[in-house]
């Protein structure tokens, strides 16, 4: 059992939206990982904007996860499947994730840097 992290939805919330996970699936050999696993995974990294190596170890591997949300989040028509679950399931994820956040901030100091004066290399 993995720890619960704040991007996790609730087990029924997931019920509700794993039919149409599991659509996506071509029936092959049995499924080795909790799909709820899996989701929750894919809302970590949502959340976080972590590298997928990032990942924290409780859940499947890196690679797993990957390949779900490539599938899950194929183009189709009403949206990928991805952003029907999310709706569907009343996730709500941050306007933006903590890889974009760290780039605006980055931005912000660059450009008051530049602003006054410094905005050249040689202090680095």
């Amino acid at each position: 059992m993995r720890k619960g992290y704040p991007s996790d939805i609730k087990r029924e919330q997931f019920e509700v939206i794993r039919p149409l996970l599991e659509s996506a699936r071509r029936k092959t050999a049995p499924r080795k990982v909790e799909l709820y696993e899996v989701f929750c995974a894919v809302l970590y990294l949502l959340r976080t904007g972590c590298q997928w190596r990032a990942l924290p170890s409780d859940f499947p591997k890196w690679r797993t996860v990957h390949s779900y949300f490539a599938i899950w989040s194929e183009p189709r028509e009403g949206g990928s499947l991805l952003e029907q679950a999310l709706k569907k399931s009343g996730w709500r994820g941050p306007r933006e994730t903590g890889a974009q956040r760290l780039q605006h901030a980055l931005d912000r100091g660059r450009a008051e840097r530049e602003e006054h004066g410094h905005g050249g290399l040689e202090g680095l």
